[in-house]
């Protein structure tokens, strides 16, 4: 189950790298419309939000520390603070639509809000990956005599 954990936390790794690239590449078509974001939209409202939730199951099902339980389901806060950022910065805009240097600055936490979801993957994927290494063959040998009574 653990090496299940590593396997579901490279794929949501993987996911929130192509999040960004999703993003930029919303932010470079030409002309921009709705349909820009779409892979990125749907890659965070629903890919990630998935994947989430698989990585803290497998999290629970390996037997991980409520450490790592706890930091595999935060990035499905992260994302949903993100909505909530994105709806804000696209309701801050002047009479004519047009941005306003506020809804630019909260526009600005979206992208911020996603570098710590990134570094929240990141620390869980390591965290699992120690998690999997198998244990040095002293240490097996160390524990049981630990637990012998004297």
């Amino acid at each position: 189950m653990r090496k299940a954990l590593v396997a579901v936390t490279t794929v949501l790794l993987v996911a929130f790298v192509l999040q960004f690239v999703f993003a930029a590449v919303g932010a470079f078509t030409k002309p921009a419309g709705e349909d820009a974001f779409a892979l990125h939209s749907v890659t965070g409202m629903a890919v990630i939000p998935v994947l989430t939730l698989l990585t803290a199951l497998f999290a629970v099902l390996a037997k991980a520390p409520g450490r790592l339980v706890g930091l595999a389901i935060l990035p499905l806060g992260l994302v949903v603070l993100q909505a909530l950022i994105a709806m804000l910065a696209n309701a801050s805009t002047d009479a004519a639509g047009v941005s306003t240097p506020f809804g630019l600055t909260i526009a600005g936490l979206h992208a911020l809000n996603g570098i710590v979801a990134v570094h929240v993957v990141v620390s869980v994927h390591q965290a699992a990956r120690k998690l999997a290494r198998p244990a040095p063959a002293g240490a097996a040998q160390a524990a049981v005599r630990e637990r012998e009574p004297a």
